[in-house]
């Protein structure tokens, strides 16, 4: 009997711990900050804009608005750099978030992915593979 309990218990166990993170609301909520911020090319190899001077803050209020703010040196037209203010909403759907804002950037057109204390945004855009890591 106790070596059923015991199969029983480490079965348990092990389904807790294969669950993967379900993000509520409230999970996500938070502030976070630039971790990973790289474009890719296949002609042009890959851009590290955190070695380049970027930053990116980014804070989610649980009304499903956002603030923040979107630095990128010499990555604007001419080679000025860009600035964008992060303002705007957000919306979680399954695992899931989606950014409206008005400053036009890569941020508002690709879904991020919540995990545990940060956000996973990964998308090609004509050709260009931007991927974005921020984190609580």
């Amino acid at each position: 009997m106790k070596f059923i309990a015991g199969v029983f218990a480490v079965a348990a166990l092990l389904a807790a711990c294969s669950d993967p993170l379900k993000p509520t609301t409230d999970s996500v909520v938070g502030d976070y900050s630039l971790q990973t911020l790289t474009t890719a090319t296949d002609s042009g190899g890959t851009v590290n804009w955190v070695t380049a001077g970027a930053t990116c803050t980014m804070s989610l209020a649980a009304n499903g608005t956002t603030t923040g703010h979107l630095f990128l040196p010499g990555a604007d037209t001419g080679g000025a750099d860009f600035n964008a203010d992060m303002a705007g909403t957000w919306m979680l759907s399954g695992d899931t978030i989606q950014f409206d804002q008005t400053a036009d950037s890569f941020v508002r057109d690709m879904p991020f992915l919540a995990g545990e204390n940060r956000l996973t945004g990964d998308h090609t855009f004509g050709g260009v593979r931007v991927r974005l890591v921020l984190t609580k």
